[in-house]
């Protein structure tokens, strides 16, 4: 990663015999080129809409990730500091592109973290979706602390801010790091002052604290099997639950580990599948794998890049398993939970309990709903979702307890009403529930536990 907001192009011999270079503003990986979208001969345009062709009407990918696309515009301010995410040339191109790929019948993705409200405006118009950075070291930092107060503070600030959570891909591990740039504190949040742990502390002072509180967590002497990138941790979902239960040595996991892994990985699973937008996990996440010894791949962490470590080799359907690695040089990790036919051959697997919970969001049609609400609660370990199904109105409502104390208390649900009858949708045999003559719902967790309710108009 670049220490400014600039590159420099190597050595060029012009037409005119004459060595030069070039220095230009560019946020991002020493090296990449700026594409200039103003230069008169349409050269950049025609470079990337061929691309949307191809991977559209050739390739026959319906969905196009425009990566790192709030950095197509971009320009120096008078305090030297540099525009982007919402500047005007960024939303212009991300508009361009997004209808090119609509005109295609394709669909686009973003995928660059940025504030909230630099992102409601490249969303308008702009990509259809966008990658959950918003939520994603918010919900980790709730197993991890047991604390869901800021997960809530995020939900409230996109309402805020109009950021529809039916928008964006709300996913486990991707073949990055896990990322805590905590884009909703960032831009012009970085000097809000919010309420937080029962005090008022800025938008950087609220991520730097937790920052550092993930470090102390997820790396070092407590769990020397993570690594450190930029402002993020290489690691996989299962060996940042190992880091969360204190396992220092994955050698030495046992089946009793397994499970537990297994419980708080099917927790962040619910988490992300029980709301509006797309669900999304790798195969990482299928099988359970852990982290690659950094000596598997000591070669290619010379550049400094540890996330190599999170992308070991993985046989998600058992058909190779005496490989010791990927065609392209990638040792195998270590898979917990196995391939997923033998998974699928167990219901209390990871892959089959994640099926049943996909099945009810399937019938819900969650994914097409709208959050309505994130309610205030007293146990620090609850996190309560309020979303409105399409086309009957009705009310789901997903509580998860990111503690291991258990919770009961009555939650005032917005939209709620006595008259509404009350099912869990997960357990169709529990007792019924009701709505009180206040709009509450009772929730009663163990600790780690997840509901998920439908409230429905008679």
């Amino acid at each position: 990663m670049k220490v400014t907001d600039w590159s420099a192009t190597g050595i060029v011999r012009g037409v005119d015999g004459v060595d030069r270079r070039w220095v230009y503003l560019h946020i991002f990986k020493q090296g990449q080129p700026t594409l200039d979208w103003l230069d008169p001969s349409f050269a950049t345009e025609r470079l990337v809409i061929g691309d949307e062709v191809d991977e559209i009407g050739v390739l026959g990918d319906d969905m196009v990730r425009l990566d790192a696309n709030s950095l197509l515009g971009i320009e120096r301010e008078p305090n030297g500091q540099v525009w982007f995410a919402d500047h005007p040339l960024s939303v212009t191109v991300n508009q361009l592109l997004a209808d090119t790929a609509r005109k295609l019948g394709g669909y686009t993705f973003e995928e660059l973290a940025a504030p909230l409200d630099a992102m409601h405006t490249m969303l308008s118009g702009g990509p259809d979706l966008s990658y959950d950075f918003v939520t994603r070291p918010e919900y980790d930092d709730a197993l991890l602390t047991g604390d869901a107060e800021l997960l809530g503070l995020v939900y409230r600030l996109m309402q805020q801010y109009h950021v529809d959570s039916g928008r964006l891909i709300h996913a486990l591990q991707n073949h990055d790091e896990l990322y805590m740039g905590f884009a909703p504190f960032g831009g012009a949040q970085a000097d809000q002052l919010f309420a937080f742990r029962g005090r008022r502390m800025t938008g950087q002072a609220l991520v730097d604290l937790t920052r550092q509180e993930m470090y102390v967590r997820l790396i070092g002497e407590r769990a020397p099997y993570n690594l450190k990138f930029g402002e993020g941790i290489a690691c996989t979902t299962a060996s940042l639950i190992a880091a969360k239960l204190g396992i220092r040595d994955l050698s030495r996991i046992t089946p009793s580990d397994v499970k537990r892994i297994e419980h708080l990985h099917l927790l962040l699973a619910f988490f992300n599948a029980m709301q509006p937008g797309v669900f999304a996990l790798s195969g990482w996440d299928l099988v359970g794998d852990l982290t690659l010894p950094a000596a598997a791949v000591r070669g290619r962490l010379a550049d400094g890049d540890t996330r190599w470590i999170n992308r070991g080799a993985y046989d998600l359907l058992g058909s190779n398993p005496t490989a010791t690695g990927s065609e392209a040089g990638l040792p195998r990790a270590t898979a917990l939970y196995g391939p997923l036919p033998r998974q699928l051959e167990h219901p209390d697997s990871f892959a089959s309990q994640l099926a049943r919970i996909l099945k009810v969001r399937s019938e819900l049609r969650l994914y097409a709903g709208e959050v309505v609400d994130a309610p205030a609660v007293r146990a620090k370990g609850l996190f309560v979702l309020v979303s409105r199904l399409p086309d009957s109105g009705d009310l789901e409502v997903t509580a998860i307890n990111f503690g291991d104390s258990p919770v009961d208390e009555s939650v005032a649900i917005k939209g709620a009403a006595p008259t509404m009858k009350v099912s869990d949708v997960l357990e169709p045999e529990a007792p019924r529930l009701a709505v009180d003559a206040a709009g509450r719902v009772r929730v009663s967790l163990k600790g780690y536990g997840w509901q998920a309710l439908r409230l429905a108009r008679r």
